[in-house]
Parts: C-alpha cells; sequence; structure tokens
C-alpha cells in the first residue's frame, strides 16, 4: 500500500511539474499582439496605430493610460504641416498644456506631468524607431534652444502632445520618442495634414514701419500668432487602445519643469 501512495504521489508530482511546464510554455510561445489604438476624428474617419512597447515601454503606458481614460476625446489637432506632420494631443488646444496624474490614475494631490524621453539623446538606447511616415512620436519643448544646459529638461518634457509624420524626417531620429506607427487611415492623416491654416511659418505676418503685426484673428477674435494653426481644428471624438488582455502598468513620471522660475533664479535683469 505504501507503495502505491508513493507511486501515486511521484506520478502527482510529476504531472504537476509538466502542466506548470506547459504553462509557462504556452507563454512563452504565444503571440501577443502589440497594442492597437483606435483614434476617430470627426468629419475625416478612422486611424489605427499599433504600439511598440519593445521600443518605448514608458511612453506606450502612458498613452494607453491617457487614452482609455478619456483624456484624449474632444481635443485637437492643433498644427499641421504638409509633408512633415500633425500634432494634437494638448488639453490647452495651442500647445502649450501638460496632462494632469489625476488623467492617468486616481490621486490625492493632483499636479501636472512629464514622462522621461526614450530616445537615444536622453541616453535611452532601446529605442531604434525611425520617424518615416506613419510614425507616432511624442512632442516636447525644446529648451535647447535657449541654453545647453536645459537640454535634459527638454528630453524630458513630453506628456500627452504626440504627432504623426506624414514624410519621413532623419532629422527627428534619436531626439524624439516614438512609439508606433498608423497601421489603417493614412490618407485620414494626410487631408488633417493639409487642412486649411491662418498662415505658414515661411508666410508670417509683417511688421508694419511702427513694428506691430497684424496677425490673422480667430473665431474668437483672439490674434493666431502660431503658424500652421487650421482656421479648424480638426476634433479627436475618441481615442482607444486594445491592449489584449495585456496590463502596461502605470506609466513612471516626473515634475513638469518651470522655465520662468529658472530664468529668475539664474539671471538678473535690470530696468
Amino acid at each position: 500500500m505504501k507503495k502505491v501512495l508513493l507511486i501515486l504521489a511521484i506520478i502527482l508530482v510529476v504531472a504537476g511539474l509538466g502542466f506548470v511546464c506547459y504553462g509557462f510554455y504556452q507563454k512563452l510561445t504565444t503571440n501577443i499582439p502589440n497594442p492597437v489604438a483606435t483614434m476617430e476624428v470627426d468629419g475625416y474617419g478612422t486611424v489605427k496605430i499599433e504600439l511598440y512597447p519593445d521600443k518605448a515601454p514608458n511612453t506606450v503606458s502612458n498613452f494607453i493610460a491617457l487614452a482609455n481614460k478619456g483624456f484624449y476625446d474632444g481635443l485637437t489637432f492643433h498644427r499641421t504641416i504638409p509633408d512633415f506632420m500633425v500634432q494634437g494631443g494638448d488639453i490647452s488646444g495651442n500647445g502649450t498644456g501638460s496632462p494632469k496624474l489625476s488623467n492617468i490614475m486616481d490621486v490625492e494631490e493632483d499636479k501636472e506631468y512629464n514622462i522621461p524621453g526614450e530616445f537615444i539623446a536622453n541616453g535611452y538606447t532601446k529605442n531604434t524607431l525611425k520617424h518615416e511616415r506613419g510614425v507616432i512620436s511624442m512632442a516636447r519643448t525644446n529648451y535647447g534652444d535657449f541654453s545647453s544646459e536645459l537640454k535634459t529638461y527638454g528630453y524630458n518634457s513630453a506628456g500627452s502632445q504626440f504627432f504623426i509624420m506624414t514624410q519621413d524626417n532623419t532629422s527627428l531620429d534619436g531626439s524624439y520618442a516614438a512609439f508606433g506607427k498608423v497601421i489603417e487611415g493614412m490618407d485620414i492623416i494626410d487631408k488633417i495634414a493639409n487642412t486649411e491654416v491662418y498662415y505658414r511659418e515661411d508666410n508670417a505676418p509683417q511688421a508694419d514701419d511702427k513694428g506691430n503685426t497684424n496677425y490673422p484673428k480667430d473665431a474668437d477674435g483672439n490674434d493666431v500668432n502660431a503658424p500652421n494653426t487650421p482656421k479648424e481644428k480638426p476634433i479627436i471624438s475618441h481615442i482607444t487602445v486594445e491592449t489584449y488582455g495585456v496590463d502596461y502598468g502605470t506609466p513612471k513620471t516626473l515634475d513638469v519643469f518651470d522655465y520662468y522660475s529658472w530664468m529668475l533664479q539664474n539671471y538678473s535683469y535690470q530696468n
């Protein structure tokens, strides 16, 4: 009887090990699809974007968290340039806004945030995705134009704003966090890129003999001093991301850099 029980015990142990090993084998051999974002743009159509967590995991996690919390619903494309890119996802609608922690998680004390830049210039070498036509990437501030000391702050200044390439542009490779590519609806992106704007950068309003510049007015009567601003900004009605059951977690966040305070602390001005 003892031998029989021992044999049964061995059989159960072996069977258990086999079951566990089979489970690991399934996980290793199952081809889990990359997450796919579906973006609906009012009056334009549907765009599908495959995201690449193997290239920029934190950037993808942040985009998924914002999208599936409804952050992008109702926001616009505020900058469109044919043969270059379209930019959107800014809560302020003019390229100056940042998301808040409450847009991606439950928090007791809310504040604006940025995310680390996952690209080579920022010391992150895993992201080799090129800025080719259809690629989606994160917009950020280029503080390096003001001071070389501020480059790192600019590298880590992305939040919610993204841009989608309509043509290849190698000058952006390694300096911006590309994290996916359009797989359906590139014709929609082309239409957005060619929407009518107030003026282009190479056709900016000229100052008069007194130094006054007459910028065009928007529908509310405000000066439109940013080039490539659409007269009717395309509206993102909804973005959702299919993750195929994978939890991409909560993104790592950073405090927003206060450029103006930094300037006051590091420079003195005299009247």
